[in-house]
């Protein structure tokens, strides 16, 4: 559900936040007072474009920003992911859209940085606007075919298909990969072959690279490292004047000396643990120097091993690993086009079998959907009659497709509001009023199989009246069980059966206009309708609690969900 939107200098609005609760949220307020800002700012949250002048006059830039309650849109989060964008907390969303006089947009979901693009395909997953600002999923073939198989309980045979079919196209895939012209096959043989084998000649070892490294640095500075460890052993037991030598001559004044005075022995001692560990050092450095050799035919070799290393990685993998799996890889595809005549049969047979089992079950799919098609437009058909529409005809149309996951099948919702006029797609329907109170027809008959949370419906009640507007107000309140509707209205009869009201207030206050929220509680509701039905009087009063008691005493029980017949 939408749970808040914050609005600040859009239009008339310097700073406003809608509260919004379950069910049926009704707005109304005086013409002009700003209700259809609230529909362009929740409109820009979704991702529509932003018309500069729309910012209020005096300022550089815009906000919206709208608080979703997510929790329970299972497609959501793969969704966010696909996206790149930060998952929920709390199964909370957070879209906010900021654009300037210069023309800057900047927009974040959760706090991500996004794209107007991803703003849309979120928004498709929580709202379904019906009226001027249209962000209508039943508009879309897809979303109605999908709702159909929610209406008759297909989900799961519609998985099936979908499944098979991704099978199919792998197997179709695998086989493109086999067929070739002779020329081109004896080209694939003769090159796999050649990786393959040039691949296994070199005998690689996944961890040999950081040791052959390792071995040649100390192959090609042997000399360096001999010369050095010449020095060492000069200066420290060798040469003239070697450190050893002069530690022993030390040694020998310090026990002279301490055996003048004995509080020198700390001191001798201390030279002879020195002593020793320079003895100690000498043996080190002799045992690390017999293992440095010049050995130029070692030289070459590591030289060798390293530059076909190398070699071997910029032509399959960046390492030695990689360059393994290639050759696994080459040779596995060797094989399998040295049988391919085998290998193309044992394919064909496979999809043979899945291409059968698909048309199987695509008639079943087809058959049922056929099925579940006039229970669907009896429903739809029942509420549009108590929305005004007496002798309009609505129609589901089912034809023939190209497979694709939802099926073998195309859909087509259409309607005719009047006598005479032919049924057309609900997509060509021209009046935005007519289309909201299909849509709201539509949508009550589906409150159970309907995913979209969050219903808006903007001039629903236009050119309606009277019982036609209560029945309006009724299966608003209906849905309200199930979904969260939110309604601009001017029709008292709609507003009544609002789980809470709201009223938009303008006014003027030193030369600029204005534009505020108010949540009426039952006296200032009463007081709201009244307006409505035409003034404050005390005779309007009482027909507006009236209307209100009556409201309250309606049905409010969601449409149950018919039972497909068998």
């Amino acid at each position: 559900m939408l749970v808040s939107l914050r609005i600040k200098n859009l239009a008339l609005v310097e700073d406003l936040s809608l509260e919004l609760g379950k069910g049926f949220n009704a707005i109304t307020g005086e013409t002009g007072a700003g209700k259809s800002i609230l529909m362009g700012a929740l409109d820009l949250a979704l991702g529509e474009r932003a018309d500069r002048d729309l910012i209020r006059t005096g300022t550089d830039s815009c906000a919206v920003e709208a608080l979703f309650d997510a929790a329970g849109v299972d497609a959501l989060a793969p969704q966010l992911e696909e996206l790149g964008l930060e998952p929920c907390s709390d199964g909370q969303l957070i879209v906010k859209r900021v654009f300037s006089a210069s023309g800057a947009n900047r927009q974040f979901v959760n706090g991500s940085p996004s794209t107007l693009q991803a703003l849309k395909r979120i928004g498709e997953l929580l709202v379904d606007m019906h009226g001027p600002h249209e962000h209508q999923s039943l508009l879309r073939t897809e979303a109605q075919l999908r709702i159909l198989d929610r209406f008759a309980g297909l989900e799961k045979q519609r998985a099936d298909f979908g499944a098979g079919l991704r099978k199919l196209r792998e197997l179709e895939e695998r086989k493109r990969a086999l067929v070739m012209d002779e020329a081109e096959f004896r080209r694939r043989v003769d090159l796999l072959q050649h990786q393959a084998n040039e691949i296994d000649a070199a005998r690689l070892s996944p961890d040999e690279e950081e040791t052959i490294e390792a071995d040649y640095r100390m192959a090609s500075s042997a000399q360096k490292l001999l010369d050095l460890i010449g020095r060492t052993q000069d200066a420290l037991f060798e040469g003239e004047g070697a450190a050893l030598s002069r530690v022993a001559q030390a040694q020998r004044a310090l026990r002279d000396l301490a055996a003048i005075d004995a509080r020198a022995a700390a001191l001798a001692e201390a030279n002879e643990n020195i002593h020793s560990q320079m003895q100690e050092l000498n043996r080190e450095v002799s045992h690390y120097a017999s293992r440095v050799e010049l050995d130029p035919d070692r030289l070459q070799f590591l030289s060798d091993r390293l530059t076909l290393i190398q070699g071997l990685k910029r032509k399959y993998g960046g390492s030695i690993a990689g360059v393994i799996d290639f050759g696994k890889n080459a040779r596995k595809e060797l094989q399998t086009l040295e049988g391919r005549e085998e290998e193309l049969a044992r394919l064909n047979g496979e999809m043979d079998k899945e291409r059968a089992a698909l048309e199987k079950r695509g008639a079943e799919l087809r058959r049922a959907r056929v099925k579940a098609i006039p229970d669907l437009v009896k429903d739809a058909v029942s509420h549009l009659k108590d929305l005004g529409f007496l002798q309009s005809r609505f129609d589901v149309v089912l034809s023939e497709a190209e497979p694709s996951a939802s099926g073998m099948d195309a859909i087509e919702f259409q309607f005719a509001p009047n006598p005479g006029e032919p049924l057309k797609p609900l997509r060509e329907i021209a009046s935005s009023g007519e289309m909201a109170r299909v849509m709201l027809a539509i949508k009550t008959a589906l409150a159970g199989q309907d995913e979209v949370p969050v219903l808006v419906f903007d001039e629903v009640d236009a050119n309606v009246g009277g019982e036609v507007g209560n029945r309006v107000g009724e299966k608003m309140s209906r849905i309200g069980k199930r979904h969260q509707v939110i309604c601009i209205t001017h029709l008292p009869q709609v507003a009544s059966h609002g789980d809470s009201h709201q009223v938009v207030v303008k006014w003027v206050e030193n030369g600029r206009t204005y534009t505020r929220l108010e949540k009426l509680d039952a006296g200032k509701r009463a007081a709201e309708i009244a307006r409505m039905l035409g003034g404050r009087t005390e005779t309007a009063l009482q027909h507006a609690r009236e209307m209100l008691q009556l409201a309250a005493k309606s049905p409010k029980s969601a449409s149950p969900r018919r039972k497909i017949k068998s």
